[in-house]
């Protein structure tokens, strides 16, 4: 077994061996953690199988999802800080990915030269980008808050 991830200089003492959190830590946090990040599997599993994006992408996507699952079961049942680390970065990287081509030529649909600045489709395109960067922020968040609490629970005697 691994040793357990430090939060912070003289942390150590406050996960156990395995990186869990003590007996008697937050017992919904963890949870909600591990839902809203299975509901992020789930998004990449259907926006895969919708291929919108074409093959490659939709094969990275599923490939995300699965790297996703064994995080979302370790937060569910252990707290696992690691799993949550991966969960709060992973989902930050996303943003920053997303954010660019929400921005990008083809995603804001700011164009010079007299034509309109966007059409509808851009629009619905423009919504489900924003709707995936909440998504993504709210995971993150929700992630960091809990390794947060986590480095700061009574040591168990």
């Amino acid at each position: 077994m691994a040793p357990a991830t430090s939060l912070a200089p003289g942390a150590g003492k406050r996960t156990t061996a395995a990186g869990r959190a003590p007996v008697g830590g937050p017992v919904r946090h963890p949870r909600l953690v591990a839902v809203v990040t299975a509901v992020s599997c789930v998004v990449h599993l259907w926006v895969a199988a919708a291929g919108h994006h074409g093959a490659w992408l939709g094969v990275l996507m599923v490939a995300l999802a699965a790297v996703c699952v064994p995080c979302t079961i370790h937060i569910w049942r252990h707290s696992r800080v690691g799993a949550l680390r991966q969960v709060t970065l992973s989902p930050l990287l996303m943003v920053g990915l997303h954010t660019a081509l929400l921005l990008g030529a083809g995603g804001a649909g700011h164009t010079h030269g007299g034509r309109p600045a966007s059409s509808a489709a851009q629009a619905t395109g423009n919504t489900q980008l924003l709707l995936v960067i909440g998504l993504e922020l709210a995971t993150a968040l929700l992630a960091a808050t809990l390794v947060a609490r986590l480095r700061h629970l009574p040591q168990p005697k």
